[in-house]
């Protein structure tokens, strides 16, 4: 994909932009630290440096793009107020530049965004900024945010597909190299709408073509990669909103073309493996990171051979999480880990079936963490909803083979998404 002879120039964002983007965001975001993670290189075999953004002000990036693109606008417009669309971090990026530069703004929300990152919006922003939740996705808010701005005349602060809002981001990639005694052979970071690749892409790819650039996507909002795949801008039916942070029906028309010249690859990350990664981050080196924020480093189970003896450097974008979806991370780690599963499990009707399930059926270290007959008021006669939690993968197929040897009839959830959602 990469393209070694590309002029930015050509999309507007380029060395100059980045520079001038810097004087600006120097003024309220934080130069926020390259560090080298010893558990990651241990783990991979290679030099792993984590470009903390998650350590911002506002627990993210965004503030750069936002901030200079609202700095950058006329003064009589910014004096009339700003309207954006958001998940989260943008909007926080954008109210902590409401209240910074004195001017209204309105944020419109997806009904769906965690509760922790609508009470940040409304923190940063305090009376200086109006939040509307609205919609099930990003792009649901976006449509409301766009007939606001033009029904109000308000200027729009796009998430990620501006020339500015990229310049903006393009800072991250200017710190990165200045950080670094030797360019970094990896670069790996989180593809949402594709602002922070374009812009760390931007800068990099012209100081330093060798170092190859990985963006990464959730596996349920591949927005990218199937752009990328169809060679134009394709537009998803439907997306996982898990990791919402990243949660983009349809990449930017400017963050397309670029990331299609810029990055060397786009890569798929399971929603279950990047929380394998939160929790790991948070366990092993005590950083709280978002979904989104984890992407990069799930990913480097994919790259294990090629960034062997490399230096990597991982983007942690965000660490915006709402303590209320650590036991749904939880699972969602256990799940993809195959430690965690869900059967129905129709019993004999007769004395002792439940006590020869757990002598005869459960092994020695199996934990049931859920058992629940399906009716109520019957329960001689229907099947139970039962949860267990293995402590070795390999646990798994023994126990369905006991299962069988028992004749019992029995049903994986796990493997019926619809079932799964309905019951679990």
């Amino acid at each position: 994909m990469a393209n070694e002879s590309l002029h930015t120039n050509s999309y507007t964002v380029g060395l100059t932009e980045i520079a001038q983007a810097q004087m600006h965001v120097k003024e309220v975001a934080a130069r926020t630290p390259l560090q080298h993670n010893r558990v990651l290189s241990a783990r991979y075999g290679c030099t792993v440096l984590l470009k903390r953004e998650d350590l911002q002000v506002v627990r993210s990036f965004k503030l750069r793009g936002a901030y200079h693109m609202m700095k950058s606008l006329p003064a009589e417009r910014l004096a009339r107020g700003v309207v954006c669309a958001s998940a989260g971090n943008h909007a926080q990026g954008v109210a902590y530049s409401c209240h910074a530069l004195g001017i209204p703004g309105k944020i419109y929300m997806p009904s769906t965004t965690p509760r922790q990152k609508v009470n940040q919006v409304a923190f940063f922003g305090g009376p200086d900024v109006e939040i509307i939740l609205t919609g099930d996705t990003f792009d649901d808010a976006f449509n409301e945010a766009i007939e606001a701005s033009r029904k109000d005349d308000l200027a729009f602060i796009h998430p990620f597909d501006d020339p500015k809002i990229i310049a903006g981001n393009g800072t991250i990639g200017k710190e990165i190299m200045e950080s670094v005694e030797a360019a970094p052979d990896f670069i790996f970071l989180t593809i949402g709408g594709g602002g922070l690749a374009a812009g760390v892409g931007a800068y990099v790819k012209t100081v330093s073509p060798g170092t190859r650039l990985i963006g990464v996507e959730p596996e349920g909002a591949p927005s990218m990669r199937v752009s990328m795949d169809a060679g134009e801008v394709k537009t998803l039916e439907t997306i996982d909103k898990f990791v919402d942070g990243a949660a983009v029906k349809r990449v930017g028309s400017l963050t397309f073309r670029m990331c299609r010249e810029l990055l060397d690859d786009v890569l798929l990350v399971p929603e279950g493996k990047a929380c394998t990664a939160m929790l790991d981050l948070y366990n092993e080196n005590a950083i709280v990171a978002e979904p989104a924020g984890a992407l990069p480093i799930a990913a480097l189970d994919l790259y294990r051979d090629q960034i062997a003896g490399k230096t990597v450097v991982c983007i942690i974008s965000g660490g915006n999480n709402d303590v209320d979806r650590m036991q749904e991370i939880k699972e969602r780690s256990l799940i993809f880990e195959g430690l965690k599963h869900y059967f129905m499990v129709n019993f004999p009707q007769r004395a002792g079936a439940l006590r020869e399930f757990l002598d005869e059926v459960l092994g020695p270290e199996d934990d049931i963490t859920r058992f629940e007959y399906t009716k109520k008021h019957n329960k001689d006669n229907g099947p139970a909803l039962v949860g267990i939690e293995l402590k070795h993968r390999e646990d798994y197929e023994p126990l369905v083979e006991r299962m069988r040897r028992k004749d019992l009839q029995f049903l994986e959830l796990n493997k019926d998404p619809l079932l799964y959602n309905l019951l679990i």
